[in-house]
């Protein structure tokens, strides 16, 4: 078969549940699994809309939204059952474990740790309580015989430290203490100095334990709320060796997405959905010649390497641009243009999703080949932000690709796929 060529024997959920895969955008308050969801909330008596599963799909965590408004209304939900070191420590192992199930080998769990603080969890707990759920289930993994005698890739994972461009005292008790506190500044004022805090408290932990720890974001809207409000948190972690990466280009133009990569340094794109977007261009310097900026961007973004974190299903259910259909999706464009992407899941729980659905949602309606499969997984353990020495990832990044070509010769004996 010619490689350039789709074939719909290509997404068989048997072969892409056995290739090892990454999530590197993955966010552990969106992604729980509802029954411990409901049973957390039951314990520390939280209401919720629904006590049983499907009063919970129908009400909150559906397939579908009206609006981003409604999408994020269950981080209000998720968060509230995660003030506890156990219950951070629960999800965290869970969320491993389901990774692995489905043939995940390495995830990059992100969170924001000051939504979950509180006078009773300090930014310590949070980090640690994470690491112990973890550590145990990758520790639990690795010991199978197949992964100690060499025959497969072994389960690996970063932890990646979570900014907000947007909060406020409803956020948690941590940021109703802060902003009581700081009630002379102006909102955005006290949100660099959030950032910042954070951004220091990372760094500390970075330098001073082996948590795994491996990158710094930031999350939430990004009309009103610029990066450049967050140009010395980054500084910070930035002079400390830490990775990058922003969310922008979600819900704003290209010139987010040339701000996060200009002044907060970002190593990785979280979405970059309008980067081909040349009427979302607003400044006038920039709208003069918008297509000329707007391929500048994209050239020097796949020149860098600079990754994008895709997450197909969170933007079906949130960018009303989709209207609903992977075929307005920008994701063939970058594809086309030989960009970095990464497929991932943003949040397992909301967006009632897994790594595996994900891939074959982009490879039915993109009509991904099987050479174009191949390096998008292939992207994800060369551009994740391994724990780790150059040398060891390369190491780890090679036994994956002699993994993933063994199952693939499997599958051609079994002519479920042709020739990759």
């Amino acid at each position: 078969m010619n490689k350039h060529k789709f074939t719909k024997e290509l997404y068989n959920e048997e072969f892409l549940l056995k290739i090892p895969k990454t999530d590197l955008h993955l966010h552990l308050d969106g992604s729980l699994r509802l029954p411990t969801l409901i049973e957390l909330a039951k314990k520390e008596g939280i209401k919720l809309p629904s006590y049983s599963e499907a009063g919970m799909r129908d009400k909150i965590f559906k397939d579908s939204y009206a609006s981003l408004d409604e999408y994020l209304r269950g981080f209000s939900y998720t968060c509230a059952v995660m003030r506890t070191k156990d219950a951070i420590e629960r999800i965290s192992y869970e969320l491993a474990i389901d990774n692995q199930n489905e043939g995940v080998r390495y995830i990059e769990v992100r969170f924001a740790p000051q939504t979950l603080m509180s006078d009773d969890m300090s930014f310590e707990d949070v980090m640690n309580s994470c690491w112990k759920g973890l550590e145990r289930a990758k520790k639990e993994f690795n010991s199978h015989s197949e992964i100690l005698n060499g025959e497969e890739p072994p389960f690996n994972y970063g932890i990646i430290v979570c900014a907000m461009r947007f909060c406020d005292k409803r956020f948690s008790p941590f940021f109703a203490s802060f902003f009581k506190n700081h009630k002379y500044s102006a909102p955005l004022e006290t949100i660099n100095l959030a950032s910042q805090e954070l951004a220091k408290a990372t760094t500390k932990i970075v330098n001073e334990t082996d948590i795994p720890i491996v990158g710094f974001d930031l999350a939430g809207a990004e009309k009103g709320f610029p990066a450049d409000n967050h140009i010395q948190s980054y500084d910070i972690v930035h002079r400390n060796f830490l990775s990058k990466t922003v969310h922008a280009g979600e819900a704003y133009g290209p010139e987010s997405i040339f701000q996060a990569i200009t002044d907060l340094h970002a190593d990785r794109i979280g979405h970059g959905f309008y980067l081909f977007d040349e009427e979302k261009v607003v400044s006038k310097k920039n709208r003069k010649n918008a297509k000329k900026y707007v391929l500048n961007l994209a050239q020097y973004i796949a020149n860098n390497r600079i990754t994008l974190e895709i997450c197909p299903t969170s933007n079906l259910q949130t960018n009303p641009d989709l209207k609903g259909s992977m075929k307005n999706h920008p994701i063939r464009k970058m594809i086309d243009n030989k960009l970095s992407i990464t497929i991932n899941t943003d949040n397992r729980l909301i967006s009632n999703t897994t790594v595996t659905k994900e891939l074959q949602l982009v490879i039915k309606e993109m009509k991904i080949t099987p050479a174009q499969l191949r390096n998008i997984i292939i992207y994800g353990f060369k551009r994740c932000f391994y724990y780790g020495s150059y040398v060891e990832k390369r190491d780890y990044v090679r036994d994956v690709i002699d993994y993933y070509e063994k199952i693939t010769e499997e599958f051609l004996g079994k002519g479920i796929i042709y020739h990759i």
